[in-house]
């Protein structure tokens, strides 16, 4: 597009959003004013902090030829040309301008205390369901962010302290929270500080296969390509130790671990597939084809399914199946090829690789918007996907990190996935945290208020607070509480909570509270990064954009991504869920019971 053409038609769109807003325009319309949000975004909105080498930072392993058709397990030689590009233990980048992503100096970073925002907006009074979606859709965003971010294992030494109100039960006096372990190494002396990701920025499943030589080997059989289970189809008890997210609170309970063991279980299927077709194919060989192509079939599922699901515009609907098939479609694209390299109208997934002049990470923007911890529920009922009958109730902690291994010998696992999919995940607004994650005691003893920690999370990261952080990304802020939520008592809330000081409001509040367009189980103000992220991960990755190729997956590697879908990959593995899967268009969206 002519740069004179481009910057008119970003300024109409960004004009037109402003205005009426893209999600009440008729859907062609629609679609075009996302298009040139998102040029905008990519122009404006890409910061590089560096790659966090030396001083401890990572150092790309030498070359190796077989590095060209396979992705390594720390992430290096995505780019072969900027081989530490998005591996593992290098920066988050931003979303934001690195002048705006200073933290807010003491006390100020502290105000109104987190702690007091947590009680007073975030407590949830009643469970607010979210019924266009099932409780599947809420483990599911958890176990990709297992794949994408991590900052490690959090400061042991002079942690935030908050004090707490007379009348508030939490124990210690005051409240603390570790600090988030900081960058070993200077981007400039004068910069912002910068975080490490010690995941993969890649969407690579790092997930299910670790992010290092040593986590990855504990996971494997050795024999055909395949992964260990135990006789559960669990990661084996001796190998949990390579998939440790000890730092994260609340991060394993029975949503995560049954899909861990469904995709680990996929894996090995592929191995099988792959091993059938091409029985000259090494240990090595078939584990690094199924990886690639249990990568992209998880990449294309949350794409194309999850989201969907979960902002299910018409518009939005449409401009994510753009993303992947092209606004030509699928059954264009399985009849004819894709005979373009316009990745509006071919897709992203075989297009040229395009890291729009910025080395490609996840932002802490990015990870900011994703704290989604109302979709999980306090209580969960288990029920037989053969009578329907109920089996457990049990409530959160009975299903965590403690309790998870036990549910698991009690309950058959399709049962569980039963018992998920005619299930409602929370929404994701005020007033609506999981009870049990605002006082959530860690299998070590430590006692945490998670909402008071996401909070402080995005404070402590440099995240701009909810307006400014509107502007950045070239939206309107608010200008008064009532335009914070549709609720005049919630607007009531957050002014008292906030001294009625607007611009103090924090970025979780007002992504919690605001309207959301129709059909959005999130934000439009979280959705703007979302519209630059979802297609960076995809068109800066050479094995979804110019190896999205038969000599690098092989031929049947690309037809099991083209041909799979959540749905197909829980029946081969649990056929027992066809009546409750028949008639479901998308998996994450309520079964039949």
């Amino acid at each position: 597009m002519p740069s004179g053409f481009s910057r008119v038609f970003e300024a109409t769109t960004e004009a037109i959003d402003k205005a009426v807003g893209w999600h009440r325009l008729p859907r062609p319309l629609g679609i075009l004013t996302l298009l040139g949000i998102r040029d905008q975004l990519r122009k404006r909105n890409l910061h590089d902090t560096g790659p966090a080498a030396g001083n401890g930072g990572p150092a790309a392993p030498a070359f190796d030829s077989r590095y060209l058709t396979t992705r390594t397990v720390d992430g290096t030689y995505n780019d072969v040309d900027q081989p530490l590009m998005g591996s593992a233990n290098t920066r988050f980048g931003r979303n934001v301008p690195l002048e705006d992503t200073f933290p807010e100096p003491m006390p100020q970073l502290l105000e109104p205390n987190p702690r007091h925002v947590s009680l007073e907006l975030m407590t949830r009074e009643e469970f607010i369901p979210a019924t266009t979606l099932n409780l599947l859709a809420a483990a599911w965003i958890q176990f990709e962010v297992h794949d994408w971010v991590f900052h490690g294992k959090n400061e042991e030494v002079d942690p935030w302290e908050m004090q707490c109100a007379d009348d508030d039960p939490w124990p210690e006096r005051p409240m603390r929270i570790p600090r988030t372990h900081h960058d070993g190494s200077v981007h400039s002396e004068d910069g912002p500080p910068t975080w490490v990701n010690t995941e993969t920025h890649w969407w690579d499943g790092s997930q299910i296969y670790g992010s290092s030589r040593d986590e990855s080997m504990k996971l494997r059989s050795g024999e055909g390509g395949k992964l260990r289970m135990d006789e559960r189809g669990l990661v084996p008890a001796d190998a949990e130790g390579a998939l440790d997210y000890a730092g994260v609170a609340a991060t394993r309970w029975i949503g995560l671990l049954i899909l861990h063991s469904l995709f680990i279980r996929e894996h090995n299927a592929v191995c099988d597939h792959l091993h059938e077709r091409y029985p000259e194919l090494s240990d090595d060989d078939l584990f690094d084809r199924a990886r690639l192509v249990i990568a992209a079939l998880m990449a294309k599922i949350h794409t194309l399914e999850w989201t969907t699901a979960i902002i299910a515009h018409p518009t939005t609907v449409k401009a994510l199946n753009t993303n992947w098939w092209g606004l030509v479609g699928e059954r264009f694209d399985r009849r004819f090829g894709r005979p373009t390299k316009n990745e509006v109208i071919r897709g992203i997934i075989g297009s040229p690789t395009n890291h729009h002049g910025v080395p490609y990470s996840l932002t802490e923007e990015f990870v900011a918007v994703y704290r989604m911890h109302p979709l999980i529920p306090d209580e969960f009922t288990f029920r037989s996907a053969r009578t329907g009958a109920v089996m457990q109730e049990r409530t959160f902690p009975e299903v965590g990190a403690l309790g998870v291994r036990q549910r698991l010998e009690e309950l058959e696992m399709g049962d569980v996935f039963y018992s998920f999919g005619i299930s409602h995940p929370g929404a994701i607004t005020l007033h609506n945290f999981p009870r049990h994650l605002q006082r959530f005691e860690r299998p070590d003893g430590v006692l945490f208020d998670l909402a008071a920690t996401d909070i402080l999370r995005v404070r402590e990261r440099g995240v701009p607070r909810y307006n400014r952080f509107r502007e950045l990304m070239h939206m309107k802020p608010a200008t008064s509480f009532d335009q914070l939520t549709d609720n005049p008592e919630w607007a009531d809330q957050i002014r008292q909570v906030y001294g009625g000081d607007l611009d103090r409001v924090d970025l979780m509040v007002g992504l919690f509270g605001e309207p959301k367009p129709r059909g959005f189980g999130f934000s439009d103000t979280a959705f703007r990064v979302f519209v630059l992220m979802a297609s960076r991960r995809l068109e800066s990755d050479r094995f979804f954009t110019r190896d999205y190729r038969p000599e690098v997956y092989t031929r049947a590697g690309l037809d099991w991504v083209d041909r799979n879908t959540m749905k197909t990959v829980l029946l081969r593995h649990f056929p027992e869920l066809e009546p409750s899967l028949r008639g479901v268009e998308n998996a994450f969206q309520p079964w039949a019971h």
